[in-house]
């Protein structure tokens, strides 16, 4: 019975062994060194020391010996038993040794009982997922914000599981997901990798496909001018899965940045756009000049003139009545990206001409008629006249006084019947 028990603890310990020899990421020399220090652990732990062992692995074949050497000394002079043995003992094992030779002997590790290969069990997986753990983190801490291909292993709620070509995790959380994506198990995706958080050294690889990052990447994957350097992505804005603008500049005269990032018949974006689910891409040219670049980025709308306030970053432009719609977008769209391009609030007002210009008045005259408080709201965003109401868009109304659709149309008919 007792022979049996050592057997199958021997076979456990295999089995230990040709659980680690496989173990992805980590190279060899390491594999090794690992697999000795967990044995050289629970050996001091049984004898109180393993420097007198010798512990030979070999995770290709997946077995191991340990030899333990010790001082051959005259019968009744043991003081250490690990380290020295009784002259009959060492006789038994070999007829011809002498006091002062070493006598090295084979241990059977599994006689040490299955706490001790539990011990040594736990030890090896505790050391090797930490290898795997610093082996991913080393891996991806210094690919943030490249692109990576993974295949789809699990769909949850909050987050997507993908593994890469070497089964490690990488994790994509809903926030970052295009609504628009369709995840099915087996097919491969692409993200960028958005950051590498670490927390007791447990890595965790996030991914991003809503990330500017992304769409840069894709960019410079597609437009091989981007990837020499001849022409640079200065800004980008997105709504994933919706639109996006990029601003983008060239440093050769020979070059149209926009062009070519477009391609012919816009063939070097159709990839892009249909790699994140239909999200129609704005170029423009990018410059300096803020009224410029604020001009282009709320194309296709044409602006008549512009207010910059560079202090805080705001800017009031006027338009012709028929392009404000155009400016705004569909579902404030393309004023909500310009703004994120050109990182200045931009407020959109309809140019009255000169021959319908008659006196104003002041808001707070139509409290017979309006609410104060709808009033108070209108006049935070610093709209202080009836006229000044009714040149401003319908939209930034609801929006930006955060009123009611209905309340905002009540108040529009009240200023109006004033005027005709």
């Amino acid at each position: 019975m007792a022979a049996r028990k050592s057997d199958s603890g021997q076979i456990s310990l295999i089995d230990t062994f040709r659980e680690f020899k496989d173990t992805k990421n980590i190279d060899r020399t390491t594999l090794v060194s690992v697999l000795e220090e967990s044995f050289r652990n629970v050996l001091a732990k049984l004898f109180g020391s393993d420097e007198n062992f010798d512990v030979i692995v070999n995770p290709d074949k997946g077995d191991f010996e340990i030899y333990r050497n010790r001082i051959v000394v005259a019968d009744g002079e043991v003081a250490d038993e690990n380290k020295q043995i009784a002259l009959k003992d060492a006789l038994a094992i070999e007829p011809d040794y002498e006091v002062g030779e070493e006598v090295s002997e084979p241990v059977n590790f599994a006689k040490f009982g299955r706490r001790a290969i539990l011990n040594l069990r736990q030890t090896l997986a505790s050391k090797v997922l930490e290898l795997e753990h610093d082996t991913l983190y080393n891996k991806y801490k210094d690919r943030i914000g490249q692109v990576v291909v993974g295949e789809v292993y699990q769909v949850w709620k909050r987050e997507v599981l993908l593994i890469d070509d070497e089964n490690n995790e990488l994790i994509l959380p809903k926030s970052e997901q295009i609504p628009a994506d369709i995840y099915r198990k087996g097919e491969t995706m692409r993200a960028v990798i958005l950051r590498v958080d670490n927390e007791n050294n447990n890595p965790k690889i996030i991914l991003s496909r809503t990330s500017p990052m992304f769409l840069e990447r894709l960019l410079e994957m597609e437009v091989p001018e981007i990837a020499d350097g001849l022409i640079a992505i200065r800004r980008i804005a997105r709504l994933p899965g919706e639109r996006a603008k990029i601003a983008v500049e060239s440093f050769d005269d020979r070059i149209d940045p926009v062009g070519a990032c477009v391609g012919v018949k816009g063939n070097r974006v159709h990839g892009i756009v249909h790699e994140l689910c239909n999200e129609n891409i704005d170029v423009v040219n990018y410059t300096a000049n803020v009224q410029l670049f604020i001009q282009r980025a709320l194309s296709p709308a044409r602006v008549s003139s512009i207010n910059i306030n560079e202090e805080e970053h705001k800017a009031e432009v006027y338009l012709h009545p028929e392009e404000v719609s155009l400016a705004i977008g569909r579902g404030g769209m393309n004023i909500k990206l310009a703004s994120m391009l050109t990182e200045y609030t931009i407020d959109v007002f309809r140019e009255v001409p000169e021959d319908q210009v008659d006196e104003d008045i002041y808001l707070d005259e139509f409290s017979d008629e309006i609410d104060q408080w709808v009033i108070d709201a209108i006049k935070s965003i610093g709209l202080d006249t009836a006229k000044a109401v009714l040149n401003a868009p319908r939209e930034m109304l609801v929006e930006k006084a955060d009123l009611e659709e209905e309340t905002v149309d009540q108040v529009l008919n009240v200023l109006r019947a004033e005027f005709e």
